[in-house]
C-alpha cells in the first residue's frame, strides 16, 4: 500500500512547498485536489523540484476543460517530471459546473467516460501518427495537423483514475480508467457494499479483471503524536465530515449507515452559513466511522484493517501545514504496521 499525502493550503506559494514537502517526510505521492488553485499549475511548479513523489491531480475538474486541453496538459507535465504524473479526474457538481465555471451539464457518468475515451485518442494519435477522429455524443476530436502533435511521449502515457462515488460513475471509472479514487466521504462499509461490486460490473463490462486496477482512497485523517495534536486534528476532521455530510453527493453514504436525517440537518445548517454547529452534530461515532483517527501507530492498525484487503495506495490528506519531521516518523509507524 503507497501511501500519499495532500494539503488543502491557503496560497500558492505554500501549496507548492507542501508538495516538496511531501516528497521529503517520505510519502509515496503528492495529491492536489482542484480547489484553490490550479492543479497542473501547483504540480508543474513543483515537478522541478522533487525526483521521487508521485505527482497526482486528485482531482481535476474534467467538464471545466476539453479532452484535447487536459491531453496536453498531462502530457506535457507526464514527460516535465519524467513518467511521475497520474492523471485524477472528476466531475464535480451541477452547480459548480454551470455556475462557477460556465459550462454545460448533461449526463455526467456516459460524459466523462467519452472524456477519457477522447484523451486516449488523442495520445494515439500522437504516439502512432494515425489520423485523430475521435466522433461521441459530446465531444469530437477530428484535426491534428503535425505543428500542433508533440509526438509519443518518452515515458509513455499517464495513468487515468476517475474519481466516483454511486454506482454508475463507479462502473465507468472500472470499465475505462486505469485506477479509482474515492472520496474522503467514502466509509470502509460503503467501499464493500456499494463501491467494489459497481467497480467490478465497470471491469466485466471492459472484459477486463480487476488485476492491476488501482484503488486510491482518500481518507479524511486525524493524525497525532500527542493528546494537543490529536484534539487539534480531531477538530479539523470533524469540520471535514460536516462539509461533506451537507453535500448532495454523499447523501447514500450517510443513508446506508442510518443518517439520512443527520446528512439533512448538515444541508440545512450549511444554507444558513452556520459551520460551527454542523461541526457539534459530527459525534465520535461518524467521525470514527468516516476517519481513520488516532496515534501513527493506532492509524496504521486501522489502515490495515479497514483499507488493506482492498486499496492499494491511501490518500491523507490535512488543512495544516506539512511538518516533515514529525510526517517522517509516522509513515514510520504507518509503514511497520502495514509490514511494507
Amino acid at each position: 500500500m503507497r501511501i500519499d499525502f495532500g494539503e488543502h493550503a491557503e496560497t500558492i506559494d505554500r501549496a507548492v512547498e507542501a508538495i516538496v514537502e511531501t516528497e521529503r517526510a517520505g510519502f509515496d505521492g503528492a495529491l492536489v485536489a482542484e480547489t484553490r488553485f490550479d492543479p497542473f499549475l501547483l504540480l508543474t511548479a513543483a515537478a522541478g523540484r522533487t525526483s521521487r513523489v508521485e505527482l497526482m491531480t486528485s482531482v481535476a475538474i474534467a467538464f471545466a476543460r476539453n479532452p484535447m486541453t487536459v491531453a496536453m496538459q498531462a502530457n506535457d507535465l507526464h514527460e516535465l517530471c519524467g513518467g511521475r504524473f497520474v492523471l485524477g479526474l472528476g466531475t464535480q457538481v451541477e452547480a459548480h459546473i454551470t455556475r462557477r465555471f460556465g459550462m454545460p451539464w448533461a449526463d455526467p457518468a456516459s460524459r466523462l467516460r467519452e472524456f477519457v475515451l477522447a484523451v486516449r485518442a488523442i495520445w494515439r494519435s500522437w504516439e502512432t501518427g494515425e489520423r485523430l477522429d475521435f466522433a461521441g455524443e459530446h465531444y469530437t476530436h477530428n484535426l491534428m495537423t503535425p505543428m500542433f502533435a508533440p509526438g509519443p511521449n518518452p515515458y509513455g502515457n499517464p495513468k487515468i483514475y476517475l474519481a466516483a462515488v454511486g454506482p454508475t460513475m463507479t462502473e465507468v471509472a472500472g470499465e475505462v480508467a486505469e485506477g479509482l479514487v474515492t472520496s474522503p466521504a467514502t466509509t470502509e462499509r460503503y467501499l464493500r457494499e456499494v463501491t467494489m461490486p459497481a467497480l467490478e460490473r465497470g471491469r466485466a463490462r471492459a472484459g477486463a479483471t480487476m488485476a492491476g486496477f488501482g484503488i486510491s482512497c482518500a481518507l479524511v485523517s486525524a493524525v497525532g503524536s500527542s493528546p494537543a495534536e490529536l484534539d487539534a486534528a480531531i477538530t479539523s476532521a470533524r469540520q471535514r465530515v460536516a462539509f461533506f455530510g451537507s453535500t448532495a453527493t454523499y447523501r447514500p453514504v450517510f443513508r446506508l449507515h442510518g443518517w439520512a436525517d443527520l446528512h439533512e440537518t448538515l444541508y440545512e445548517l450549511s444554507v444558513l452559513g452556520r459551520w460551527d454547529e454542523m461541526t457539534a452534530l459530527i459525534d465520535d461515532e461518524v467521525l470514527h466511522t468516516f476517519a481513520v483517527v488516532g496515534t501513527p501507530d493506532e492509524v496504521a492498525d486501522q489502515l490495515t484493517t479497514r483499507y488493506g484487503d482492498i486499496a492499494d495506495r491511501v490518500g491523507l490528506t490535512s488543512t495544516d501545514p506539512i511538518d516533515p519531521a514529525r510526517w517522517t516518523h509516522t509513515l514510520a509507524s504507518l509503514r511497520a504496521g502495514q509490514a511494507l
